[in-house]
């Protein structure tokens, strides 16, 4: 029997494929004009939860239970009926919506289908109606933005496009699925109001699927935490974040590094399902000193990007301006900004993946810039590269043997491929991996796992800088921490220097020594990361730090 205080109702939810279940009888609702989040790690079953209220879920799932709406049991429509449903009076926002946008249709054709197909508007009208929705969320000049193709649009632009889609035809529930976790902080804090704002004007209710309980706490009024397809705590979501029950929500809270402290290590799931609560852990001292030996001088570095526009003309985007730093030997220099700030071009610049405008580039006072290119190569063996995407940067058609011994064999690194596999074999288990994954394939392995594999490949060359790239920011929270715990073993035990490219105030706080603070290609603050972070002298740190601060 439906609540009719209820919009939605899943009881003993059950999905699996073939032998192995992934979602083992959860239980829970969502009350009409309320938000309740799904809350849990990649492989909770919080997405395929979500996808079976859709109906998106693969034929080859096998489901069971109850997913009443309104009144009426999902599972029991057929296919018609279930399209009319959902788009209409359900709809979802997906968490990559440059995957979700079809990048050959505009994005005013695009939320036009949505209109047209559910109600019924013809071409003019619904048009009209797009232009009032791309200006509902925020879309500055919609009548130019409506006939862009998503390419041409940022990751938040991109965002609120699909946001207006699914509020297109009000809703009653509106499923947001990861909404956030690809975008930069100061953007997340804005799609976060817009969806209060839009919840509280239409009415609707809200499932809010996440892995970042600070963002529970600014948006739910019930949270249920799921972990291995079973619901491990539900509640109200203040009452359970402050006075957590289960020990998993209690490690969920304190994997993520804090903005005030810096703890030698970072707490991990395991710590806090082994019973006891870990004992408290002593600070890591950061920062330079005069005594610290340059490693690497980047000075006046640019890079300019010309562009066409239209048939003839061709104009000039200044990804990087003058940027000017110096990496000492075994510190870490941090590189924050938001997305087109210049921080991953700058990165690839000095990798001499993108060619440089101008500058200098000084390691071990040669400059990487300007050598011939067969000089470069062993200089590309001394500064290495950990991507943001650990399922995209491993070649799926390799053993985890073959991608740590290809390097060493190009850069003749052992005798001979017996002394290499001795040496890859050493690397894993330096990484955390067991000996038996040196015959598997990528696609066998988490996306912790791969990122792990991606820096053991990455330190087969005996780097001296790591370059890491938004590394950890496609992780959760827990595999996050364990990756940064490694990275911090590593550079202890190695004296590696990185460069560390992210958009999270709270990850770089905890890794780096000094922070540089890129907005729009130019440098606008550099300085000791304690002292910037207690003290921040330009308006952009400050406004990236308050926003951290209420996601965090």
């Amino acid at each position: 029997m439906q609540n009719v205080s209820n919009v939605l109702e899943v009881r003993d939810l059950r999905i699996g494929f073939g032998a192995a279940p992934a979602v083992k009888g959860i239980s829970f609702s969502v009350p009409r004009h309320a938000t309740v989040a799904l809350v849990g790690e990649s492989g909770s079953g919080k997405s395929l939860t979500a996808l079976a209220v859709m109906g998106l879920l693969d034929a080859a799932a096998a489901v069971s239970g109850d997913i009443v709406f309104d009144g009426r049991d999902v599972l029991a429509l057929d296919r018609k009926q279930r399209r009319a449903l959902c788009g209409k009076d359900i709809a979802m926002i997906f968490q990559e919506p440059m995957s979700s946008l079809n990048p050959v249709f505009t994005v005013g054709a695009q939320i036009a289908e949505v209109l047209r197909l559910h109600l019924g508007m013809g071409r003019a009208e619904a048009r009209r109606r797009t232009l009032e929705l791309l200006d509902e969320v925020g879309i500055p000049d919609p009548a130019a933005r409506i006939d862009a193709y998503p390419g041409e649009l940022s990751g938040g632009q991109q965002q609120r496009v699909m946001i207006a889609m699914a509020i297109a035809c009000a809703p009653r529930l509106l499923i947001a699925d990861e909404p956030t976790t690809a975008l930069d902080v100061t953007i997340q804090q804005q799609i976060v109001a817009l969806l209060a704002r839009l919840q509280q004007r239409h009415g609707m209710s809200v499932l809010f699927i996440t892995h970042d309980l600070g963002l529970v706490a600014q948006m739910a009024d019930q949270v249920v935490v799921l972990r291995h397809g079973v619901v491990r705590e539900s509640g109200a979501a203040q009452q359970v974040l402050r006075q957590p029950a289960d020990a998993y929500t209690r490690a969920l809270l304190h994997c993520r590094p804090p903005l005030d402290a810096r703890p030698w290590r970072l707490p991990v799931i395991a710590d806090y399902l082994e019973g006891a609560t870990p004992a408290p852990q002593p600070a890591r001292r950061r920062g330079r000193s005069p005594a610290d030996q340059p490693l690497l001088e980047v000075r006046h570095l640019s890079k300019t990007f010309t562009l066409r526009d239209g048939w003839l003309r061709r104009k000039e985007f200044h990804a990087v301006r003058e940027v000017s730093f110096t990496l000492a030997r075994g510190k870490t220099l941090g590189v924050v900004g938001e997305s087109g700030s210049g921080k991953t071009t700058l990165g690839l610049t000095l990798l001499r993946l993108h060619q440089a405008s101008g500058g200098r580039a000084l390691f071990g006072g040669r400059d990487l810039l300007a050598m011939p290119a067969r000089e470069f190569q062993d200089y590309k063996r001394r500064i290495q590269v950990v991507f943001q995407n650990p399922y995209a940067s491993l070649n799926p058609r390799f053993t985890v043997g073959d991608i740590l011994l290809e390097p060493m064999r190009i850069h003749r690194i052992g005798a001979d491929d017996h002394e290499r596999m001795t040496m890859a074999l050493a690397l894993l288990e330096k990484v955390g991996l067991p000996a038996s994954a040196i015959t598997r394939y990528p696609h066998a392995f988490s996306g912790g796992q791969r990122q792990r594999i991606a820096i053991a490949r990455c330190l087969t060359l005996r780097p001296e800088i790591l370059v890491c790239d938004e590394s950890v920011s496609a992780l959760d929270v827990s595999v996050q921490a364990q990756v940064l715990n490694l990275l911090q073993d590593l550079q202890d035990e190695l004296g590696l220097s990185y460069l560390f490219i992210s958009h999270d105030l709270a990850v770089v706080r905890y890794m780096a020594d000094e922070v540089l603070v890129m907005r729009q290609g130019e440098v606008v603050e550099l300085a000791d990361a304690d002292t910037l972070y207690r003290n921040p002298q330009h308006p952009y740190t400050r406004a990236l730090l308050a926003a951290a601060s209420g996601s965090g």
